[in-house]
């Protein structure tokens, strides 16, 4: 996995991984135990951030824009009404505290493979900004 920042990353202040039409940017992420990861929506489109429920390990929590419980209550909300959305230039953030791989896609994108995963490994190089 790429470790690493796009726009000025959070380490930075400002984001780690963009949405353009139909990606993630970059699309695999790798971060240390502790570290929120921030999406920007850097495109025109509304995208979501959502976990695929089976594919994060077994003990982490899962994670969805809009604060949904599961990947189906996600998929539900979009459908009825968008939501779990954010549009161009706002942000969603998730702290990853469970060692592993966690699988994600964007409800309205996925057709198109807008997918992305984030490594949690103690020897990654993107860590938690001290307090």
């Amino acid at each position: 996995p790429v470790a690493g920042c796009i726009g000025s990353g959070s380490s930075g202040g400002e984001f780690d991984i963009g949405m353009s039409v139909s990606r993630f940017r970059p699309a695999d992420f790798a971060v240390a135990p502790g570290t929120t990861v921030v999406w920007r929506n850097t495109s025109k489109s509304t995208h979501t951030v959502t976990a695929y429920e089976s594919a994060i390990p077994e003990e982490a929590e899962f994670f969805a824009s809009g604060g949904f419980e599961s990947t189906e209550a996600a998929r539900q909300a979009w459908r009825e009404n968008a939501g779990g959305g954010f549009s161009g230039n706002e942000t969603y953030e998730h702290t990853f505290e469970v060692p592993g791989t966690y699988n994600y896609f964007c409800i309205p994108h996925e057709p198109n493979g807008m997918v992305g995963s984030i490594t949690v490994s103690e020897d990654a190089t993107r860590t938690p900004r001290p307090e």
